[in-house]
């Protein structure tokens, strides 16, 4: 049974990038404002990044987490948790350096620590009692407990990873956990507290979200890091050696971008353990994900055919080979435990065959980007909007594209001849993300999909991820002002409408 999406829309933005004054986008008043405008304008998707917690030794990269099932604690709304109970107003000391545009993650974090500080001092203790948390605590229970140790046990070590940690707590041996939970049992609860706060928003906008018929599409990265909760827990789901090392690591063959291919170095699957299990992991953290989201899009979605596996001791990724992986067994499990297979696919990059196949073979909605559609091979572009199928999700671009009006001034002369012929129109980079916008809803596809950038003309500037940097990434935030207004907004339903996306107001 493949997934069903009725003729809509919907529009791309993380909730890091929303406006509002402490620094970062969160789950509080600008997260429902925000659902104002999604219904106004006549959109029924609001698609995130993945919501797992992030890491400043990772560029606050929501694709390198050290939880699969975990929230981020960054995205907890102050307002929220004063509206609660769980601080006072005049506990919020906003970050002195924010910035409007942009997250400064070095100034929201010990921002929100004091803020949880403060409402575990002032309510955690009680709340272990309280029967909402003893219930988020029974339904969480599959990773919440090692999750918050492993936080516990991690700042004990001053952040060093679990490979750094004893022996005995390296592998997990069950008198030295014991003995763990004894003596940290404080900070284990207040991590669950944590937890309970962001799951509880979160919870909470997505009821609001459907009451309005949003739905939430969300991401699942391919890989895991190394220093993991999940890789702690579950070191035989990874090809790790006797000391928990990597054997083999991630990454990509060389191609026409990187003579030497690209490196991931997170540690590999061990696909014939997980098969032993009948996949009891990926259905745990599918099942986890579509308690956030609706739709969940599996990023990298070629490694669920075949995977390029490089031995941990290489420098680059020039010496790795492909690994076939059992993507066919995994998603009949998955069609058993969630009929309705609520997935899309990145199918994005260079695919083979098997891909192809694995793709048909379970009717996923795939990806068409209207950025890649352009510049050669005319008739044959997968991307073109000719070439789309109803079972297709259309993007101008996505979050790890520059932006429709950043990428048309940067980009060839044959790119934007083609363009201006497609469109038999006069195009610039000043008005080439309307068009892209109108060409993206008139296709076949069901679902059209735009990042909040483009539909408000924002150029390279509000680039949100430059993949293979590391500086300057996953920053990008919507100023107040830049929000549509009601004019505006009553346009955009209107397109919408045009396309079959919307239904015409009911006055």
């Amino acid at each position: 049974m493949k997934m069903k999406i009725e003729r809509s829309s919907g529009i791309l933005m993380h909730i890091t990038s929303l406006p509002g004054p402490y620094g970062i986008g969160d789950l509080g008043p600008e997260a429902y404002n925000f659902l104002d405008f999604l219904e106004a304008s006549g959109n029924r998707y609001w698609q995130l990044l993945p919501l797992n917690p992030t890491d400043k030794i990772y560029n606050h990269s929501p694709y390198s987490t050290h939880s699969a099932f975990a929230g981020n604690p960054l995205l907890i709304s102050p307002d929220l948790m004063v509206k609660t109970g769980y601080i006072d107003s005049q506990d919020i000391n906003a970050p002195k350096k924010s910035r409007p545009e942009k997250v400064n993650f070095s100034e929201v974090e010990p921002f929100k620590e004091k803020l949880f500080a403060k409402a575990w001092k002032k309510f955690g203790k009680q709340k272990q009692e309280d029967p909402k948390f003893e219930e988020f605590q029974k339904e969480h229970a599959y990773w919440l407990d090692d999750y918050c140790l492993y936080l516990a046990l991690r700042n004990k070590f001053d952040g060093k990873s679990w490979l750094e940690w004893p022996d005995e707590l390296r592998d997990r041996e069950p008198k030295a956990l014991k003995k763990a939970h004894a003596e940290l049992e404080e900070p284990v609860i207040k991590e669950k507290f944590i937890q309970h706060l962001f799951f509880s928003q979160w919870k909470d906008l997505m009821a609001e979200a459907h009451k309005r018929n949003i739905k939430f599409f969300g991401d699942v990265p391919f890989y895991i890091n190394h220093d993991s909760a999940d890789c702690w827990v579950n070191p035989d789901l990874f090809k790790l050696d006797e000391d928990k090392n990597p054997t083999h690591v991630s990454g990509v063959p060389p191609d026409l971008f990187s003579k030497t291919g690209q490196l991931w170095g997170t540690p590999v699957y061990n696909w014939k353990h997980l098969k032993s299990n009948d996949f009891e992991w990926w259905v745990a953290r599918l099942r986890q994900n579509l308690l956030l989201f609706d739709v969940v899009r599996f990023d990298h979605f070629r490694a669920f055919s075949a995977y390029w596996e490089v031995r941990a001791s290489e420098k680059t990724a020039i010496k790795g080979k492909w690994v076939n992986t059992p993507g066919t067994d995994l998603f009949r499990v998955l069609r058993k435990e969630f009929p309705e297979m609520p997935f899309i696919a990145e199918d994005l990059g260079s695919l083979d065959q098997p891909v192809y196949d694995l793709l048909d073979k379970f009717e996923f909605p795939k990806m068409k980007v209207l950025q890649f559609a352009f510049g050669d091979h005319y008739s044959e572009n997968p991307y073109l909007p000719f070439n789309h199928l109803p079972n297709n999700v259309v993007y101008t671009g996505t979050h790890d594209n520059n932006t429709t009006r950043g990428w048309f001034k940067t980009t060839g002369k044959e790119v934007k001849l083609h363009v201006k012929e497609y469109t038999g129109i006069f195009v610039s980079d000043k008005n080439i993300h309307k068009v892209f916008h109108r060409m993206a809803l008139g296709s076949v596809a069901s679902l059209a999909i735009i990042p909040m950038q483009d539909i408000i003309g924002l150029g390279g500037e509000a680039i949100m991820n430059v993949p293979g940097s590391m500086e300057g990434n996953w920053t990008w935030r919507l100023r107040k002002s830049e929000l549509p207004d009601d004019k505006q907004i009553k346009a955009l339903h209107h397109l919408n409408m045009v396309y079959g996306r919307a239904e015409e107001k009911k006055t």
